[in-house]
């Protein structure tokens, strides 16, 4: 009985005051619809960010790393000073010894998706007197399609017409526009090792990354063994890909147990753009939660109105037998009816600018803009939504328990 009447009180304030009703829960409606907004949106920029990388980039590579001179003298001691004299790159070759045995012991791990080896070299692709830098790989095309999804940025030609093609090269469409080539024209690639092949085009690809397309080429990997003279066993890269990209450093620590040579997972490589996201995903979320608590301030602010107008209510209330938690009740109840408002219609809000900016096509390697409907995000934000109110609540309500009806009656 005691509870049906603390409803009643509630709701009677609630009906009674619409007019404050309602701004405390516009300002939840706003405070929540932006939070789920920018969430999303944070959301959707770090997947992009994502795929933008695993377009060339895999979980986990191993490749030989630089190694620096050692010292003259020997360090015998905290006391004795190392002595190093032009300290410099000693690396004479990137090779991997032996990565055909390598490359099928990382297979036969059971956390291993598919892991390719690669040959890396600096090109210059040429037309005449007309040249420009890139990089190429050469690599197993089909194995190479089945990690990065290449066939997907594919516009001219196939990645099949490279499969056992030694003078074939699938170029970028930057190199192709560059240098006015088309599919079966014919392009002299010159490694820095001073071999010179003229190349024919049988594909041509678009990433939508300038940097990529641009710069980039793929051919066969015996082929770029041979720019780079060396034998077919020579290998510089090996790339991993993992179920989860999320254990890459766990799965990283148990792939170095297996070889001597640098294991790096995809987080160390792109340390820095993490960095930028990380930057970015706490500024926007910061923006999204100052706006719902300044949201919250307005239900406290309208409590304690309320809390104010009604104070000879409330002493009535405690003198004909109504305990102190019953008046917190009755004043929780008032936030947590606003806040369930203003959160349900900011989740509806929310969710229709998520739609349609989801349907504004960017273009270029964008596409659609990057934001997307995550039920995570809509379960956070109304639980959020609703917590900050009782929060916002909860003190006013303690402040109404407190009143002493002997000195409000004697006033």
């Amino acid at each position: 009985m005691r509870h049906n009447i603390n409803s009643d009180i509630a709701l009677t304030h609630i009906i009674t005051r619409k007019r404050q009703t309602l701004v405390a829960a516009l300002g939840v409606t706003l405070g929540v619809g932006v939070y789920l907004f920018m969430n999303s949106l944070t959301s959707g920029f770090s997947s992009f960010s994502r795929d933008e990388m695993f377009k060339n980039s895999a979980h986990i590579k191993i490749y030989k790393d630089d190694e620096l001179s050692q010292p003259l003298v020997p360090s015998a001691g905290s006391g004795h000073i190392t002595v190093i004299v032009n300290p410099q790159v000693t690396t004479l070759s990137k090779k991997i010894i032996n990565p055909e045995q390598l490359l099928s012991t990382i297979k036969q791990q059971p956390f291993v998706v598919n892991a390719i080896s690669q040959v890396s070299f600096d090109a210059f692709y040429n037309r005449g007197k007309a040249q420009i830098s890139g990089d190429c790989s050469g690599v197993n095309i089909l194995d190479y399609d089945a990690m990065f999804k290449t066939s997907k940025y594919i516009v001219g030609g196939s990645l099949n017409r490279l499969q056992g093609n030694l003078n074939g090269i699938i170029i970028g469409s930057g190199i192709a526009e560059k240098l006015n080539l088309g599919i079966d024209d014919n392009i002299t690639v010159t490694s820095s090792y001073n071999v010179v092949k003229v190349m024919k085009i049988v594909g041509i690809f678009t990433t939508g990354s300038s940097l990529t397309d641009n710069a980039k080429s793929y051919m066969n990997i015996s082929t770029a063994q041979q720019f780079i003279k060396e034998g077919p066993s020579y290998v510089s890269n090996i790339f991993i890909n993992i179920p989860d990209p999320n254990k890459s450093e766990e799965y990283a620590a148990s792939l170095q147990q297996l070889t001597p040579y640098k294991v790096e997972d995809w987080k160390t490589t792109n340390a820095d753009v993490l960095a930028s996201g990380k930057t970015r995903d706490v500024l926007m979320s910061s923006i999204a939660m100052s706006i719902l608590v300044v949201a919250a301030f307005g239900i406290y602010n309208i409590l304690s109105s309320t809390i104010a107008q009604k104070i000879n209510d409330i002493a009535i209330l405690k003198a004909t037998g109504f305990a102190g938690r019953d008046v917190i009740r009755i004043f929780l109840m008032e936030a947590l009816i606003m806040g369930l408002i203003g959160t349900l219609i900011g989740l509806i809000i929310g969710a229709v600018l998520i739609e349609i900016m989801s349907n504004i096509y960017m273009g270029g390697p964008v596409g659609y803009f990057p934001i997307r409907f995550e039920p995570a995000l809509f379960a956070k934000s109304f639980g959020l939504g609703v917590f900050i109110t009782l929060c916002a609540g909860y003190f006013p309500a303690r402040k109404a328990a407190r009143v002493d009806p002997v000195e409000i009656f004697r006033k």
